[in-house]
């Protein structure tokens, strides 16, 4: 399987004030998916933020969480967003503003956090280490700022979890391989245990959901975006290809298609 990983959109070096609705849009979708509001309101629940606490949000995005986060400690507490894309972190602060949130958002970089060592409650951090080349650096960082017994919770997909049904599992193989060459890390999801314990964190508890796509329906944006690396790549003829995307669409229309992808959440707090 290739290697090469051009980046998401989401990754730091690709930020590019002129796409940000494409990135909202993105994240819109994301928050109103079952699955993701599932495996945010375990994690919610797990963390258990008390009020007063001081919570930091790395990777921010639009501020959904950062916002709920706030509610969640009070007007005593203070949760800060870091977001270091500014077109993103505009939304988020008016967001904020028009729902009356006390959430606070920054300019920051999960390799280098803005805040001081042990002086956090709570980290968030969803969805931002399979952007990193170096996860691990910033998995120490949120270690870093932590509190002792303070918490964190870390929430990443595994893209080589994808599943795509029905079809040739040979096409659809190499349909899914392309899902891997789009991230820096896409196996974060499987990794995040083993991150947090070799930052001297105590792993508490562990949670999954499939994020599924409609089975009425096909993200032709993606599957054509999968299509074309796959043929990029020499995996597949464009005959291949294009008589998969009609195997798709045909199970679409009876209500028989299946596409998925799995999201791992994992809880962990600094020791005593």
């Amino acid at each position: 399987m290739a290697q090469t990983r051009p980046g998401s959109a989401f990754q730091t070096r690709h930020i590019d004030p002129e796409r940000v609705a494409p990135l909202v849009a993105a994240l819109d979708a994301q928050d109103a998916n079952p699955g993701v509001r599932r495996l945010r309101a375990w994690a919610l629940d797990a963390l258990a933020p008390r009020d007063g606490e001081r919570v930091l949000d790395v990777g921010a995005g639009t501020g959904t969480e950062t916002r709920a986060l706030a509610a969640a400690v009070g007007p005593a507490g203070s949760v800060t967003g870091v977001e270091p894309n500014p077109g993103l972190r505009a939304v988020a602060q008016e967001r904020a503003a028009a729902e009356g949130s006390t959430a606070r958002f920054t300019d920051g970089d999960a390799l280098a956090l803005p805040a001081p060592g042990g002086s956090v409650d709570v980290v968030w951090c969803e969805r931002v280490l399979q952007h990193l080349a170096r996860p691990e650096q910033a998995v120490a960082e949120m270690a870093r700022v932590l509190r002792p017994g303070g918490r964190v919770a870390l929430l990443d997909t595994d893209w080589a979890t994808t599943i795509l049904h029905p079809g040739d599992p040979e096409v659809m193989r190499a349909l899914v391989s392309g899902a891997l060459t789009q991230a820096a890390n896409p196996y974060s999801g499987r990794r995040l245990v083993g991150q947090l314990s070799a930052a001297g964190l105590v792993v508490d508890d562990r949670g999954s959901q499939a994020l599924l796509q409609d089975h009425r329906t096909v993200a032709w944006p993606l599957i054509r975006m999968l299509g074309e690396s796959a043929v990029g790549r020499g995996l597949l003829t464009e005959d291949r290809r294009d008589a998969a995307f009609a195997e798709l669409a045909e199970a679409a229309e009876r209500g028989a298609l299946h596409m998925s992808v799995t999201m791992f959440g994992v809880t962990a707090h600094r020791p005593e």
